[in-house]
Formats: C-alpha cells, sequence, structure tokens
C-alpha cells in the first residue's frame, strides 16, 4: 500500500522475512517439543523433509543477501543508475533465480540421505535433522553425499560471499572516495545493518557446518543402537 516502499530494498527485505519465517517454522516446533515436552522422536521422512527445507531455505537467504549486497553495490556505486537498472522485472528475475538454486541445488541432499542403511544409531547431538549430522548416522561409505554437501555450499554459499565481498570491496572504495566525514558514515549507515545480518547468518553456520564434519561424535552416541532408523533429534 506505501509507494514509499516499493524499493528494491524493500522487496529484499519483504523475501528475507519470509524466508525466515519457512526456515524458523521448519525447525521451532520441533525444538519446542523436545525441549518442552521431551518428545525426542521424529519420524525419518520427517526427518529428511526436515533437512530438505532447512537447507534450501537457507541457500534462499543467502542468495537474497547477495541480492541485497548489489542493491547496495548499485545505490552507493551508480546512485543515479539505481532506479532504471533494479527495476522490477529485474528483481523478480533475481527472486526467481534464488528460489530455484535453493530448489535444485539442495534436492539430492535427501535423496542421497534416504537410500543410505542406518544401523548404528539413531540419535543426531542436535535438535533438527541438518544434512552431514544425519548422513554421518549412515553404516555405509557416505562419501558421495558428503562431497555433494560440500560442493553445495560451495556452489551456493561459497560463492555468495565472494560475490558480497567483492560487492562490499566496492562500496567501500566509492565510500571512502566521498569528499566529507559526515558524507562517508551517512552513506556506510545504509549498509550497516546488512552487514550485520551478513556476520549473523554465515558465521554460525560456518561453525556449525565444521563441527558437523570434523568433530567427534560424543559417546553416547555411539553406544546407543537400533537395527533400523526410526527416530533422530535426541540430543547428546
Amino acid at each position: 500500500m506505501e509507494l514509499n516502499l516499493h524499493d528494491p530494498m524493500y522487496y529484499f527485505l519483504c523475501m528475507l522475512a519470509v524466508t525466515d519465517l519457512v526456515l524458523y517454522t521448519s525447525t521451532l516446533p520441533k525444538k519446542l517439543a523436545i525441549f518442552w515436552l521431551n518428545s525426542r522422536e521424529i519420524n525419518f521422512n520427517a526427518c529428511l523433509t526436515q533437512t530438505y527445507f532447512i537447507h534450501c531455505f537457507l541457500a534462499m537467504e543467502s542468495g537474497i543477501l547477495v541480492a541485497m549486497a548489489l542493491d547496495r553495490y548499485v545505490a552507493i556505486c551508480h546512485p543515479l543508475r539505481h532506479t532504471t537498472t533494479l527495476m522490477n522485472p529485474l528483481v523478480a528475475k533475481i527472486g526467481l533465480v534464488v528460489v530455484l538454486l535453493g530448489f535444485i541445488v539442495v534436492l539430492p541432499y535427501p535423496l542421497l540421505a534416504r537410500q543410505w542403511p542406518y544401523c548404528r544409531t539413531n540419535i543426531i547431538p542436535q535438535p533438527y535433522c541438518a544434512h552431514i549430522a544425519v548422513v554421518n548416522l549412515a553404516c555405509a561409505d557416505t562419501r558421495v553425499s558428503s562431497y555433494y554437501g560440500l560442493f553445495g555450499q560451495f556452489c551456493l554459499m561459497g560463492l555468495d560471499v565472494i560475490y558480497i565481498g567483492v560487492s562490499y570491496i566496492q562500496i567501500l572504495r566509492a565510500i571512502f572516495s566521498l569528499p566529507t566525514e559526515n558524507t562517508r558514515l551517512k552513506t556506510f549507515g545504509t549498509c550497516s545493518s546488512h552487514l550485520f545480518v551478513i556476520l549473523a547468518f554465515y558465521f554460525p553456520d560456518l561453525i556449525i557446518s565444521l563441527m558437523n564434519r570434523f568433530a567427534q561424535m560424543c559417546p553416547c552416541i555411539s553406544t546407543f543402537s537400533l537395527p533400523t532408523y526410526t527416530s533422530c533429534c535426541h540430543p547428546c
């Protein structure tokens, strides 16, 4: 309804809000059930569905942050072209590409995880079904899943970080070339919230990914086993 909000940045913020809502809706109800109701089991198919939604919408959120970096780059480095470059059709195409990349690249995660035999344990050391945490439970050679997971992370988030870094290098060069300090601070202030979101998004995800891939599994996992994989999400 507000015509003042019909700008690319607000469209991207709207997409970011919707992505966050879906992402946390896919994990928060089960987390609350675990910690409030002690309901520590989840069906295997539901676990794989949760895996897909988690990684799919994480990839989308990363792509939206790249789109927001592009918007800031054009607005600061080429301000006279901002309204003519990032028009509604281009914004819609960017949003469509972000959604399709997330859906397509992440689709093999649950498909590959489903084919492995699970005979050692059905406990994962966190309250949601992350891809590598589920794959680590399989009693088979899961290098295909592990390698594809690394490829997916590099293809999506790794490249996104590179694009954001290049954009902000150009943005900072443009800011430091401004004539007065007051103008520099005011211009940089338009990017500060975006930078904070980037740090809050990528650093925890990187730490969790490294912990899942390289940390030793805690002892209680190796001592609990079932013949079939029927449940997960049991915090260690």
